[in-house]
């Protein structure tokens, strides 16, 4: 059981736990303290390009430390998602709810499946897709600067429509064509962010086919050699 500490304890590990504690203490004031809350939310999304920074450079890459860093992603971003769909929850607007959940859900499926069939796969790594059939799938990971515009896009949208949300309107095009006619630089911030977050969701689905068209390839190929 001690030789497992060590691996516990990686600097990129160390900074998983941090960004636990600091999403713990944001979605604890998510209601009350937008700033707080958009401050450790961001905080603990600029720890998750840390991490790895870290583990490359101090050679400590590990399964525990790739399985933590997901889970928190998947964990921060459906959350994220939780408090959107509660904010933009009015009677007249219930569909965001569905909008809301469903990208949740092609988020979490996604990553999910992605994992599952690269551990039915034997690689090393969910981010080897170079033998995908998918162009757009394959430029995603092998462009880090194309991955980060479409991950932190699709953050800082969600982000951004926490931000602007209040208390009159529950309608995310009345509150943002509001914050427009005001000039507001979140919502030119959103702006930007909209297509990598447009391109972010392709992504997601792209992804949960490929892989789930692996986890089915993998299921024909054990039966035929059962039979």
């Amino acid at each position: 059981m001690a030789r497992n500490w060590p691996i516990y304890l990686y600097v990129p590990n160390l900074i998983g736990y941090a960004r636990i504690l600091a999403n713990i203490v944001a979605f604890g004031v998510c209601f009350t303290n937008k700033k707080l809350f958009a401050s450790l939310y961001l905080i603990s999304f600029i720890c998750d390009e840390l991490d790895g920074r870290f583990a490359r450079m101090l050679d400590q890459c590990s399964t525990f430390g790739a399985v933590l860093d997901m889970v928190t992603d998947r964990v921060s971003t459906a959350g994220l998602l939780v408090v959107l769909s509660h904010l933009y929850s009015s009677c007249l607007c219930r569909s965001y709810f569905g909008l809301f959940l469903g990208l949740l859900v092609l988020d979490i499926a996604s990553h999910w499946l992605q994992m599952y069939s690269t551990f039915l796969s034997s690689k090393t790594s969910h981010k080897d897709v170079e033998d995908s059939k998918s162009m757009l799938l394959r430029a995603y990971y092998r462009y880090r600067l194309f991955m980060g515009y479409c991950c932190v896009g699709a953050e800082v949208l969600y982000l951004v429509l926490y931000l602007l949300s209040n208390a009159h309107s529950g309608n995310i095009s009345e509150v943002v064509l509001s914050a427009l006619n005001e000039g507001s630089f979140l919502a030119m911030l959103g702006l930007l962010a909209l297509p990598g977050c447009i391109i972010k969701q392709i992504v997601n689905f792209v992804q949960m086919k490929t892989a789930a068209d692996l986890c089915v390839k993998f299921d024909i190929q054990r039966s035929s050699k059962s039979t």
